[in-house]
């Protein structure tokens, strides 16, 4: 009978812990691990992606869109490397990813040999929770658990280094001795709770005001019924931090949707005009979005102590679970009679949708972003999951997406690093087969990787009972954010040598390797191309022409902001012609009357509204 190699057991204990997809790409240092793969028939699968990078990517994505740990595995030196990126993106959004490694052989390891890196010394800043190298085959289990369990626990990315020697060993498991770890596997789900007392006080604070906001995030996902009756009998309105985006639904009336660069004023009013704020499950990091410091008595609720307490001078800071503080602090709450203000809140937010409707129709050269992103919302299916790559793809996914029911979305919120939006989707798939994916990218993101990862999605689309992938590629020739923020922020032109890219044929190019896909140049054909990509039997690119000159900055941008716009044209932008004509074009939707137009249906374009805004 053979014998256990080190690499056999780590399968074959990942499969203990219910992993079921390793997102990785090969290499010798890791040579063992694949070898134990061939003889375990691929369980848990290999997900083989194109770079490093995008392997962990995926598993950031599937992580998020399963609630299981990701784990991805690249070789030893370069690969190593290249999984930082996506290694971050998971630490920064507190999620559990763990990467396995390779190394060169025990005997060469401090010698400067071949693809020799330093990974405790590169992966102690990302991997600062746990990052340990398997030197015996007796570590194991210890490691693999000690990795999946803090990697669960703290939410956050793990890594374990497997020297190349170590990993073709014959596995020997710890005994009963002097300096052995054994290990058991699993971790029960606990919640903790604030002290009784603290929670009495957080009631008190929340009884006393009069305008009530809550801001909810990611951590409050476990706890949306407890926040909708929280906010029925506070009569409050919810803002949603962007990682946030899919925990309530945004036909809520009082929900007045994403807070922040990327948000919508209706978020903005309620922070400025409120007299207490609730904070659940969110580390929100702009602190100018949220009320004067000296405005409103604020309470927080988050699960981590090391992130409460963090952005505003909270009057109580409650440690606990989102679900099962909530559910203790609820019966503490007295109904607020007077609705005034949840009847302005949902005003807002209504009048608000009306300002989106109105911007989506407006003229653009040669289409408007925002309709092309507004035409979708009510064609989304009921079990989508939507993922947004950063860049002014990220505000139109930000405004103008209504996510309602169980839909599900996300993108790289704290890092905010270009190129997860297509690997995120695809990690999306692997957890999620009978669902459909759709990605919005900017052209720069989509040219830096997607369009590779293209490729990924070719080679296991067979694999996914709902085949649909929608890649909708927001292309404009510019690096589009950048270009703005350089106006807004720096009042610099344009520097076209590091803005403008080039274009390529996207949707052909999904075409020739073996998927589908369509070039959109005019208004009229947006819906019809959802529609085909919707129906679609294998994933599918959508290359949508937009203007560059659209803005993207938040309708609430301060007069500052304004003031640099107007000197990067004084500068000689290149393209102030159309930024001044879109800029004040989208603008004065904000300043009509608070009128609907007949067609207001969510898709409705410039093509078949009965008004048209010049």
């Amino acid at each position: 009978m053979a014998s256990t190699k080190v690499s056999d057991y780590i399968l074959q204990r990942l499969r203990d812990w219910d992993v079921d997809h390793v997102f990785a790409y090969a290499g010798d240092g890791i040579n063992g691990l694949l070898a134990a793969w061939g003889r375990a028939e691929n369980k848990p699968k290999f997900v083989q992606a194109r770079h490093e990078e995008m392997s962990a990517f995926q598993a950031v994505g599937y992580a998020k869109f399963s609630g299981k740990v990701g784990v991805c595995a690249a070789t030893s030196g370069p690969g190593a490397i290249h999984l930082l990126n996506g290694l971050y993106d998971a630490k920064l959004d507190h999620v559990p990813v763990v990467a396995l490694v390779g190394q060169t052989n025990r005997s060469a390891m401090g010698g400067s040999y071949q693809q020799e890196v330093d990974l405790h010394s590169l992966y102690q800043d990302v991997a600062s929770e746990f990052c340990e190298t398997a030197m015996v085959p007796e570590q194991l289990p210890n490691l693999i658990d000690r990795a999946l369990r803090t990697a669960y626990a703290k939410r956050t990315v793990t890594a374990i280094i497997l020297p190349a020697d170590v990993q073709e060993l014959d596995y020997s498991p710890p005994t009963h001795a002097f300096k052995m770890v054994p290990s058991s596997l699993g971790l029960s789900r606990y919640a903790p709770v604030p002290a009784d007392e603290d929670i009495e006080r957080a009631a008190e604070v929340l009884n006393a005001g009069e305008k009530v906001a809550v801001l909810i995030g990611q951590g409050a996902r476990g706890a949306r019924a407890e926040v909708e009756q929280l906010a029925d009998v506070l009569g409050a309105g919810v803002a949603k931090a962007l990682l946030g985006k899919d925990v309530l639904p945004d036909d809520l009336p009082y929900v007045t949707g994403s807070i922040g660069l990327l948000g919508t004023r209706p978020s903005y009013e309620l922070m400025q005009e409120c007299d207490t704020l609730l904070m659940i499950g969110s580390s929100f990091p702009y602190t100018q979005f949220m009320p004067e410091l000296d405005q409103a008595r604020a309470v927080q609720i988050d699960i981590d102590p090391h992130m409460i307490g963090l952005r505003y001078p909270f009057e109580v800071n409650l440690v606990g679970d989102s679900r099962e503080t909530l559910r203790r602090l609820l019966p503490l709450l007295r109904r607020k009679e007077e609705r005034a203000w949840r009847e302005k809140v949902e005003k807002n937010v209504s009048r608000w949708w009306e300002v989106m409707q109105r911007r989506a129709a407006v003229d653009a050269d040669p289409i408007n972003p925002e309709y092309v992103v507004h035409a979708l919302d009510g064609k989304l299916p009921d079990d989508v999951i939507l993922t947004a790559d950063s860049g002014s793809a990220a505000n139109w996914y930000a405004r103008h997406l209504r996510l309602r029911g169980h839909m599900r979305g996300s993108l790289s919120g704290t890092l905010a690093t270009m190129g997860p939006g297509v690997p995120y989707a695809i990690g999306a798939k692997f957890a999620h087969p009978d669902r459909p994916a759709i990605a919005l990218v900017g052209d720069g993101a989509m040219q830096m990787n997607g369009m590779m990862e293209m490729v990924t999605a070719a080679k296991y689309r067979h694999e996914w009972s709902d085949p649909r992938l929608i890649v909708a590629v927001l292309n404009n020739g510019d690096l589009n954010q950048v270009t703005w923020e350089m106006r807004a922020m720096s009042g610099a032109p344009q520097f076209e040598e590091s803005q403008a890219i080039p274009d390529l044929p996207y949707a052909e190019i999904a075409r020739r390797i073996g998927l589908d896909g369509v070039r959109v140049e005019k208004p009229e054909q947006v819906e019809a191309a959802w529609d085909r990509a919707l129906a679609a039997d294998r994933p599918f690119v959508i290359d949508f022409r937009t203007d560059p000159a659209v803005p993207p900055i938040p309708p609430h941008a301060s007069l500052d902001q304004i003031e640099a716009a107007a000197s990067a044209i004084l500068h000689g932008d290149s393209d102030r012609g159309s930024m001044v004509r879109q800029g004040l074009k989208a603008k004065v939707q904000e300043m009509l009357p608070g009128r609907r137009h007949r067609d207001d249906r969510p898709g409705a374009g410039p093509h078949d509204s009965t008004e048209r805004n010049n």
